[in-house]
Protein backbone atom coordinates (compact mmCIF):
# COMPACT_ATOMS: atom_id res chain seq x y z
CA UNK A 1 0.00 0.00 0.00
CA UNK A 2 2.82 2.37 0.87
CA UNK A 3 4.45 1.81 -2.52
CA UNK A 4 1.18 2.69 -4.26
CA UNK A 5 0.87 5.83 -2.19
CA UNK A 6 4.42 6.82 -3.10
CA UNK A 7 3.71 6.16 -6.77
CA UNK A 8 0.69 8.46 -6.62
CA UNK A 9 2.72 11.15 -4.88
CA UNK A 10 5.20 11.08 -7.77
CA UNK A 11 2.57 10.84 -10.51
CA UNK A 12 1.43 13.92 -12.40
CA UNK A 13 -1.72 12.35 -13.85
CA UNK A 14 -3.01 9.70 -11.43
CA UNK A 15 -5.74 11.97 -10.06
CA UNK A 16 -6.87 12.91 -13.57
CA UNK A 17 -6.99 9.27 -14.68
CA UNK A 18 -9.06 7.89 -11.80
CA UNK A 19 -11.38 10.92 -11.90
CA UNK A 20 -12.09 10.37 -15.61
CA UNK A 21 -12.52 6.62 -15.08
CA UNK A 22 -14.96 7.27 -12.25
CA UNK A 23 -16.97 9.73 -14.34
CA UNK A 24 -16.99 7.37 -17.32
CA UNK A 25 -18.25 4.61 -15.06
CA UNK A 26 -21.00 6.92 -13.84
CA UNK A 27 -22.07 7.76 -17.41
CA UNK A 28 -22.13 4.05 -18.29
CA UNK A 29 -24.26 3.17 -15.25
CA UNK A 30 -26.72 6.01 -15.89
CA UNK A 31 -27.09 5.11 -19.57
CA UNK A 32 -27.63 1.44 -18.72
CA UNK A 33 -30.17 2.07 -15.96
CA UNK A 34 -31.76 5.29 -17.19
CA UNK A 35 -32.10 6.42 -13.57
CA UNK A 36 -31.25 10.02 -12.69
CA UNK A 37 -30.09 9.01 -9.22
CA UNK A 38 -26.98 7.49 -10.81
CA UNK A 39 -25.48 10.90 -11.49
CA UNK A 40 -22.03 10.55 -13.14
CA UNK A 41 -20.50 13.15 -10.83
CA UNK A 42 -21.86 11.39 -7.75
CA UNK A 43 -20.59 8.03 -8.99
CA UNK A 44 -17.16 9.50 -9.74
CA UNK A 45 -16.93 11.02 -6.25
CA UNK A 46 -17.78 7.68 -4.63
CA UNK A 47 -15.35 5.86 -6.94
CA UNK A 48 -12.47 8.19 -6.07
CA UNK A 49 -13.25 7.95 -2.34
CA UNK A 50 -13.19 4.16 -2.52
CA UNK A 51 -9.88 4.11 -4.42
CA UNK A 52 -8.24 6.54 -1.97
CA UNK A 53 -9.54 4.59 1.04
CA UNK A 54 -8.65 1.10 -0.21
CA UNK A 55 -5.12 2.02 -1.28
CA UNK A 56 -4.63 4.48 1.61
CA UNK A 57 -3.72 7.30 -0.70
CA UNK A 58 -3.39 10.72 0.88
CA UNK A 59 -5.97 13.18 -0.43
CA UNK A 60 -3.30 15.87 -0.83
CA UNK A 61 -1.37 13.63 -3.22
CA UNK A 62 -4.51 12.92 -5.23
CA UNK A 63 -5.45 16.59 -5.31
CA UNK A 64 -2.03 17.59 -6.64
CA UNK A 65 -2.19 15.05 -9.46
CA UNK A 66 -5.80 16.04 -10.30
CA UNK A 67 -5.09 19.78 -10.45
CA UNK A 68 -5.23 19.81 -14.24
CA UNK A 69 -8.95 19.11 -14.08
CA UNK A 70 -9.35 22.03 -11.69
CA UNK A 71 -7.64 24.31 -14.20
CA UNK A 72 -10.39 23.49 -16.70
CA UNK A 73 -13.18 24.56 -14.34
CA UNK A 74 -13.01 28.26 -15.25
CA UNK A 75 -12.94 27.89 -19.06
CA UNK A 76 -15.69 25.26 -18.83
CA UNK A 77 -17.87 27.69 -16.89
CA UNK A 78 -17.14 30.53 -19.33
CA UNK A 79 -18.07 28.30 -22.27
CA UNK A 80 -21.61 28.14 -20.90
CA UNK A 81 -22.06 31.63 -22.38
CA UNK A 82 -22.17 30.13 -25.89
CA UNK A 83 -25.76 28.79 -25.75
CA UNK A 84 -26.80 32.04 -24.07
CA UNK A 85 -25.41 34.02 -27.01
CA UNK A 86 -27.26 31.80 -29.45
CA UNK A 87 -30.58 32.60 -27.73
CA UNK A 88 -29.83 36.27 -27.01
CA UNK A 89 -33.02 37.46 -28.77
CA UNK A 90 -35.21 35.41 -26.46
CA UNK A 91 -33.32 36.90 -23.53
CA UNK A 92 -34.05 40.42 -24.77
CA UNK A 93 -37.76 39.68 -25.18
CA UNK A 94 -38.12 38.27 -21.67
CA UNK A 95 -35.57 40.37 -19.74
CA UNK A 96 -38.00 41.68 -17.11
CA UNK A 97 -39.41 38.27 -16.19
CA UNK A 98 -35.95 36.72 -16.24
CA UNK A 99 -34.54 39.37 -13.92
CA UNK A 100 -37.41 39.02 -11.43
CA UNK A 101 -37.14 35.23 -11.55
CA UNK A 102 -33.41 35.21 -10.89
CA UNK A 103 -33.70 37.74 -8.08
CA UNK A 104 -36.44 35.62 -6.49
CA UNK A 105 -34.35 32.47 -6.86
CA UNK A 106 -31.28 34.00 -5.23
CA UNK A 107 -33.23 35.49 -2.32
CA UNK A 108 -35.10 32.22 -1.83
CA UNK A 109 -31.84 30.29 -1.66
CA UNK A 110 -30.28 32.54 0.97
CA UNK A 111 -33.57 33.02 2.79
CA UNK A 112 -34.09 29.27 3.12
CA UNK A 113 -30.63 28.92 4.67
CA UNK A 114 -31.52 31.68 7.14
CA UNK A 115 -34.77 29.99 8.16
CA UNK A 116 -33.24 26.51 8.47
CA UNK A 117 -30.31 27.87 10.49
CA UNK A 118 -32.72 29.53 12.91
CA UNK A 119 -34.86 26.39 13.09
CA UNK A 120 -31.93 24.08 13.86
CA UNK A 121 -30.02 26.64 15.99
CA UNK A 122 -26.87 26.60 13.88
CA UNK A 123 -23.91 28.75 14.79
CA UNK A 124 -23.10 31.86 12.78
CA UNK A 125 -20.11 30.10 11.24
CA UNK A 126 -22.25 27.17 10.16
CA UNK A 127 -24.83 29.58 8.77
CA UNK A 128 -22.40 31.51 6.54
CA UNK A 129 -20.87 28.20 5.45
CA UNK A 130 -24.22 27.20 3.95
CA UNK A 131 -25.15 30.58 2.44
CA UNK A 132 -23.41 30.06 -0.96
CA UNK A 133 -24.91 26.59 -1.51
CA UNK A 134 -26.54 27.39 -4.85
CA UNK A 135 -23.68 29.09 -6.71
CA UNK A 136 -20.61 27.77 -8.49
CA UNK A 137 -17.78 26.37 -6.39
CA UNK A 138 -15.24 29.04 -7.32
CA UNK A 139 -17.49 31.91 -6.21
CA UNK A 140 -18.88 30.00 -3.24
CA UNK A 141 -15.42 29.32 -1.83
CA UNK A 142 -14.59 33.02 -1.95
CA UNK A 143 -17.82 34.05 -0.22
CA UNK A 144 -17.50 31.40 2.48
CA UNK A 145 -13.89 32.33 3.23
CA UNK A 146 -14.64 36.05 3.33
CA UNK A 147 -17.57 35.59 5.74
CA UNK A 148 -15.62 33.28 8.04
CA UNK A 149 -17.23 30.03 7.01
CA UNK A 150 -15.72 26.57 6.62
CA UNK A 151 -14.65 26.56 2.98
CA UNK A 152 -14.25 22.78 2.64
CA UNK A 153 -17.77 22.23 4.00
CA UNK A 154 -19.11 24.91 1.66
CA UNK A 155 -17.60 23.06 -1.30
CA UNK A 156 -19.22 19.80 -0.18
CA UNK A 157 -22.60 21.50 0.28
CA UNK A 158 -22.37 23.16 -3.14
CA UNK A 159 -21.60 19.83 -4.81
CA UNK A 160 -24.44 18.03 -2.98
CA UNK A 161 -26.85 20.83 -3.90
CA UNK A 162 -25.86 20.57 -7.56
CA UNK A 163 -26.20 16.78 -7.63
CA UNK A 164 -29.63 16.90 -5.99
CA UNK A 165 -30.72 19.56 -8.46
CA UNK A 166 -29.44 17.48 -11.35
CA UNK A 167 -31.24 14.36 -10.15
CA UNK A 168 -34.54 16.00 -9.16
CA UNK A 169 -34.85 18.76 -11.78
CA UNK A 170 -37.15 16.92 -14.19
CA UNK A 171 -39.34 15.50 -11.41
CA UNK A 172 -39.77 18.88 -9.72
CA UNK A 173 -40.72 20.56 -13.00
CA UNK A 174 -43.32 17.86 -13.63
CA UNK A 175 -44.64 18.08 -10.06
CA UNK A 176 -45.27 21.81 -10.32
CA UNK A 177 -46.30 21.71 -14.00
CA UNK A 178 -43.43 23.94 -15.13
CA UNK A 179 -43.41 23.61 -18.90
CA UNK A 180 -41.99 26.89 -20.18
CA UNK A 181 -38.36 26.29 -21.26
CA UNK A 182 -37.20 29.69 -19.99
CA UNK A 183 -38.70 29.07 -16.55
CA UNK A 184 -37.22 25.58 -16.41
CA UNK A 185 -33.73 26.76 -17.27
CA UNK A 186 -33.76 29.68 -14.84
CA UNK A 187 -35.05 27.54 -11.98
CA UNK A 188 -32.52 24.75 -12.52
CA UNK A 189 -29.56 27.10 -13.00
CA UNK A 190 -30.44 29.27 -10.00
CA UNK A 191 -30.97 26.30 -7.70
CA UNK A 192 -28.25 23.90 -8.80
CA UNK A 193 -25.54 26.00 -10.57
CA UNK A 194 -23.27 24.28 -13.12
CA UNK A 195 -24.18 20.69 -12.24
CA UNK A 196 -27.85 21.51 -12.66
CA UNK A 197 -27.08 23.35 -15.89
CA UNK A 198 -25.69 20.15 -17.38
CA UNK A 199 -29.13 18.60 -16.83
CA UNK A 200 -30.83 21.68 -18.30
CA UNK A 201 -28.72 21.28 -21.43
CA UNK A 202 -29.87 17.68 -21.71
CA UNK A 203 -33.49 18.85 -21.52
CA UNK A 204 -33.12 21.44 -24.29
CA UNK A 205 -31.07 24.26 -25.83
CA UNK A 206 -33.25 27.04 -24.41
CA UNK A 207 -33.23 25.49 -20.93
CA UNK A 208 -29.44 25.21 -21.09
CA UNK A 209 -29.01 28.81 -22.21
CA UNK A 210 -31.25 30.18 -19.45
CA UNK A 211 -29.54 28.01 -16.84
CA UNK A 212 -26.17 29.40 -17.98
CA UNK A 213 -27.50 32.91 -17.48
CA UNK A 214 -28.84 31.94 -14.05
CA UNK A 215 -25.39 30.79 -12.93
CA UNK A 216 -23.83 34.17 -13.67
CA UNK A 217 -26.60 36.40 -12.33
CA UNK A 218 -27.25 34.23 -9.28
CA UNK A 219 -23.55 34.34 -8.47
CA UNK A 220 -23.46 38.14 -8.70
CA UNK A 221 -26.60 38.57 -6.59
CA UNK A 222 -25.27 36.16 -3.97
CA UNK A 223 -21.91 37.95 -3.81
CA UNK A 224 -23.76 41.18 -3.06
CA UNK A 225 -26.53 39.72 -0.90
CA UNK A 226 -24.49 37.26 1.19
CA UNK A 227 -22.84 40.05 3.21
CA UNK A 228 -26.28 41.46 4.07
CA UNK A 229 -27.74 38.07 4.95
CA UNK A 230 -24.67 37.28 7.07
CA UNK A 231 -25.69 40.13 9.37
CA UNK A 232 -29.22 38.76 9.89
CA UNK A 233 -28.20 35.76 11.98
Amino acid sequence: MESISNLVALSATFGVVISIIGYGLGVLIRNKTGLGIFNPLLISIIFVMVILSVFRIDYKDYNVSARYLSYLLTPATVSLAIPLYIHIERLKRNWAGILVGLLSGSLTSMGSVLMMSALFHLSHRQYVTLLPKSITTAIGMGISGELGGMVTISVAVIIVTGILGNVLAVSVCKLFSITDPVAKGLAIGAAAHAIGTSKAMEIGDIEGAMASLAIVVNGLITVIGASFFAMLY
